[in-house]
């Protein structure tokens, strides 16, 4: 399950995993939040919190990530993943390779932080 992170500036999208993460969710909750910020911003940030209580993706939800990602490539300006899963930062970090934004890996003992980093 995806739910929003709120108290960020509007140009910032955050958001919190737990549980099982669908294609549902990337369908119904990620994809219309950042489509509708995307018509206001033309650069946008985003938080994602994988926490303690994530347990996964589906297969779908992997797929809807990565288009939802490359499909507004130059859009991202600041990423910030917070997550212990070290699949899911060495990813992240690969990533940020190529990505023409910044993205940052955060431990989740350091959430303010990363709601700090992509804010300012």
């Amino acid at each position: 399950m995806v739910e929003r992170i709120g108290d960020l500036p509007e140009n910032v999208i955050a958001f919190e995993a737990t549980g099982k993460v669908t294609a549902v969710d990337y369908e119904t909750i990620l994809i219309p939040v950042v489509e509708q910020a995307l018509t206001k911003h033309s650069k946008v940030r985003l938080l994602y919190h994988l926490g303690d209580a994530f347990s996964g993706f589906e297969v779908q939800a992997l797929w809807d990530d990565a288009k939802l990602g490359l499909g507004h490539l130059t859009s991202w300006e600041r990423i910030a993943v917070v997550t212990d899963v070290g699949w899911i930062s060495a990813a992240t970090k690969a990533w940020g390779v190529v990505a023409p934004g910044v993205v940052r890996v955060f431990p989740n003992s350091e959430l303010r932080a990363a709601k700090e980093w992509v804010a300012e």
